[in-house]
């Protein structure tokens, strides 16, 4: 093959410390949820009319995107925090410079200029001396409230991709066909041949290339049985595709094609779209696995992107396949989102929770606020400086007129 291969957010401005002096309420009545989701829902149709085959559409869906799934995890830990009785400052959308605010109790929802996500300010993260700081929490509470983003970024693909299945979509009807089998390879020594018909991987039927090429994926290092069609009759093989194939070969050493060149138009009733999100969510989650252990055992390095290139691949999409594929890139992105923030990297909420753990390991103990907010803030420098040169290599890559995956 080759086997087909499937295929971050700004960072979170760091919570302030507890003052005295609360700004006064602004003007221009409740922002409330209901109005923010509102507001987004607005952005997202016309970001949907927009041509997304332009920069302009490419770069509006992206900010709707990336803005929609880092709301979904700053509202979480908005919810828990709240939950505990910790203060919460501001809810902002987009960061800073501000446009505007409202006062709604005591929390100040914010609108900001830059639209790439939003963030939460949370009473005294590292100083305890407030009953109601995040600080002075139970250590588990903390844990909840740090920990909640990722997670409802690990679940909300669950809805998204679930939505992408009942939406009316274009999927191929062609069953995979064997064009070439490389010598020695895995298939080629389990008895697969030029000609087959592929029919089910690991006991999951395949309806098309694109399945095929994601199933083989999903059971890297793991002997399977793929069932083939061969004149007339069904034969069943066990092939082991491989972590690390020489280049271009893929996995199991096959090329693949197309049966057929029809395609049918699917959309899957709420029941069944839901068992299938499920199934694809746990996929991607696996899928995103076998990159990284494929990449440290020497297969080829995923491909890395930007903002920019990310704007670029969510174009591509919303161009090539409207709403549902986008809706499924939103859901591969958000399990990303959700994955990189339980890394133990500083400024992320991985990192806090590293932190975090450090005191209990220690019980009680605090590492100091100022050693904490050291290794934060040089984290931050590295992740601008990374965003710095991926972001020169997409436009390099845009500029020579090639896409990120192709």
């Amino acid at each position: 093959m080759s086997d087909e291969n499937d295929t971050a957010p700004a960072p979170t401005p760091p919570p302030e410390e507890h003052s005295a002096q609360v700004p006064p309420p602004v003007k221009g009545g409740r922002p409330g949820p209901g109005k923010l989701v509102l507001l987004l829902a607005v952005v997202v149709a016309l970001a949907v009319a927009s041509r997304a085959g332009s920069a302009v559409g490419s770069a509006t869906l992206f900010i709707v995107v990336i803005t929609g799934l880092v709301l979904v995890h700053e509202a979480a830990h908005f919810m828990t925090a709240r939950l505990f009785g910790i203060r919460v400052l501001e809810f902002g959308v987009g960061f800073p410079p501000r446009i505007g605010a409202v006062r709604w109790g005591e929390v100040e929802y914010s609108v900001n200029w830059l639209p790439l996500g939003g963030f939460v300010r949370l009473l005294g993260e590292e100083d305890p001396s407030d009953p109601r700081s995040l600080a002075a929490a139970a250590a588990w509470k903390r844990f909840i409230v740090l920990a909640s983003g990722a997670v409802i970024n690990l679940i909300l693909p669950v809805l998204l991709f679930s939505i992408a299945f009942m939406l009316p979509h274009e999927e191929s009807a062609a069953r995979a066909v064997i064009t070439e089998v490389v010598p020695g390879a895995p298939a080629a020594l389990a008895g697969l041949e030029a000609g087959d018909v592929i029919y089910e991987i690991g006991g999951r039927d395949v309806k098309n290339v694109t399945e095929t090429g994601r199933l083989v994926h999903l059971n890297q290092g793991r002997e399977i049985d793929v069932r083939v069609r061969r004149a007339g009759e069904f034969v069943t093989v066990p092939v082991e595709p491989r972590w690390a194939p020489p280049e271009g070969e893929g996995p199991t050493g096959i090329s693949i094609a197309a049966q057929y060149p029809f395609t049918d138009t699917i959309a899957l009733p709420p029941w069944k779209a839901a068992g299938e999100g499920l199934q694809a969510t746990i996929d991607s989650m696996i899928l995103f696995r076998n990159e990284v252990i494929g990449w440290t055992k020497g297969s080829r390095v995923p491909p890395v992107a930007g903002p920019v290139g990310i704007a670029q691949t969510t174009g591509e999409v919303a161009r090539e396949g409207g709403i549902s594929p986008l809706l499924s890139l939103a859901a591969v992105l958000s399990i990303n989102l959700g994955v990189l923030n339980l890394l133990p990297l500083p400024m992320l909420d991985g990192g806090r929770i590293f932190f975090l753990l450090i005191e209990v390991a220690r019980r009680g103990k605090r590492v100091a606020p100022e050693r904490e907010a050291l290794v934060h803030l040089a984290g931050f420098v590295v992740f601008i400086g990374l965003a710095v040169v991926i972001t020169f290599a997409d436009i390099v890559r845009i500029a020579n007129g090639e896409s990120l995956f192709r």
